[in-house]
């Protein structure tokens, strides 16, 4: 019987690089095209079925022109956008819109990342977007895959720039760049803490980072692409003359914000007013903006909900954000915080494991965060209950928070415990999240917990800086 890990081994199998491998060894010829020399772009890369119009075209040619220049030496020509490592649709659009923005706009502007220089020549700048995801776990993330796919980028996301497939190390790089551009994510990660930030764009809370970063806006909208897209069409607007802005970008944007809005029922009035002005600018502006936005918003949902086929190790994957943490303990001053948001209840993902038990899923989360070297590691579930007399729509939304200390890599045994302790304690003590105990916690074994709550918001954005408060403060 293979389970969903096996068939992931499997899968990889036919990759790009296995399959011409293979013709390689069976057509005559195909060799000499295949073999390259060391950090060249295998040529067999760019042929195969290309995605078309004027933003496919963009990415692709921003894509390779990086790749090549980072290997000559010329890293600091270059601004990266990037978003958080989640790598969710309003990361990747927020990135990809700024990125497209910056490149397309002249030095002679006002724009605030640079002083205009009357002396020079209007030129693009070098500026591209990367995904802080791996490029194999992209599609773990049905709804990117279509918003692409709708916006005719290449298959197999040949256009995008993921984190596996920069020419150096990114603490290497980081040094390098002329800076990077935060896009809804409000601090860098650790790996590029030796890169300048020049522009913070976030809808969550500002954490002071970066104070000299221009334009930094920290502003409560549904999505972040809003802000994104809200800065990009007033500097659009200010040119003496416009740069082309094709309308696949455009209904790019329009997907993320519906996503994030609810179709705009959830979202802030800078929702619904960018997202008009961008209408104006899509192959959707004869109709109503509320229809439009409902209609991309059933689309995407319908999209990111097909996750049926997933073992644990991708819905653990899938939506992971996790990065070093600094301490006060002498001894372990830096340890690595993960969580993943999965929108399964824990009993529905251990049906997916080979003997169908709990200490099954524990095995696979723990393999995936070996793998990551993750030391604290919290799989936040969501799920909805259907019960009579509860809301309006007989469903409760039930939240799990599982939680796993892992000695071995940075921490001995009796560290590990200590630290499992101190988040335990602020987990069952915390006024806000008010969790109780799992049903099967008796099945769980040494430094693994398990808790149920009924907070509505009470997903990452909340869990997280509770955590990461309580693993800084352990001593």
């Amino acid at each position: 019987m293979f389970t969903n890990e096996k068939w992931d081994k499997i899968d990889a199998l036919y990759s790009v690089d296995a399959i011409c491998g293979f013709l390689a060894v069976i057509c005559p010829g195909f060799e000499n095209t295949y073999k390259q020399k060391e950090n060249e772009t295998p040529p067999y890369y760019w042929p195969l079925e290309e995605g078309v119009g004027h933003f496919s075209q963009w990415s692709k040619s921003t894509k390779r022109q990086f790749v090549d220049e980072i290997r000559l030496g010329k890293a600091s020509e270059w601004v990266v956008v990037m978003g958080n490592e989640g790598g969710d649709l309003d990361s990747m659009t927020a990135a990809l819109t700024w990125s497209y923005h910056l490149s397309h706009l002249a030095l002679n502007t006002t724009h605030t990342l640079s002083q205009p220089d009357p002396n020079h020549p209007p030129h693009p700048k070098k500026a591209i977007a990367l995904l802080q995801t791996p490029r194999d776990a992209l599609d773990l993330r049905p709804e990117n895959k279509l918003a692409l796919r709708n916006v005719q980028m290449s298959p197999g996301h040949r256009d995008l720039l993921t984190i596996d497939e920069l020419p150096l190390p990114a603490e290497e790089l980081a040094k390098q760049l002329k800076g990077i551009v935060l896009v809804d994510h409000p601090q860098p990660l650790s790996v590029w803490e030796g890169a300048r930030v020049l522009s913070i764009f976030d809808h969550h809370k500002d954490r002071g980072n970066a104070p000299d970063a221009r334009p930094r806006i920290f502003e409560g909208t549904a999505s972040c692409t809003t802000i994104v897209a809200r800065e990009m069409l007033n500097e659009l607007e200010e040119l003496p003359k416009e740069y082309h802005m094709p309308h696949e970008v455009v209904e790019l944007i329009l997907d993320a914000i519906a996503l994030d809005s609810d179709g705009l029922k959830k979202g802030t009035p800078e929702d619904k007013f960018t997202s008009r002005r961008l209408l104006k600018r899509s192959n959707w502006k004869s109709e109503k903006l509320l229809e439009v936005m409902d209609r991309l918003d059933n689309e995407m949902k319908k999209a990111k909900k097909d996750l049926e086929d997933l073992g644990v190790r991708d819905l653990l994957r899938r939506d992971w954000k996790g990065d070093i943490v600094k301490t006060k303990s002498e001894r372990y001053p830096e340890v690595h915080l993960g969580l993943a948001s999965i929108p399964y209840s824990l009993d529905d993902q251990i049906k997916r494991t080979l003997h169908e038990t709990t200490q099954s899923w524990f095995e696979i989360e723990g393999q995936w965060t070996k793998e990551i070297k993750a030391d604290i590691s919290l799989s936040l579930n969501s799920y909805k209950l259907i019960k009579k007399k509860v809301e309006k729509d007989g469903k409760q939304k039930v939240r799990e928070v599982c939680l796993v200390v892992r000695a071995s890599h940075r921490l001995d045994e009796n560290s590990a415990t200590s630290l499992f302790n101190a988040i335990k304690e602020t987990i069952d003590e915390s006024p806000f999240i008010d969790a109780e105990p799992w049903h099967k916690v008796d099945e769980l074994e040494q430094r693994q917990m398990v808790w149920v709550h009924h907070v509505p918001n009470g997903g990452r954005k909340l869990i997280r800086p509770i955590i990461e408060d309580a693993v800084k403060n352990w001593k």
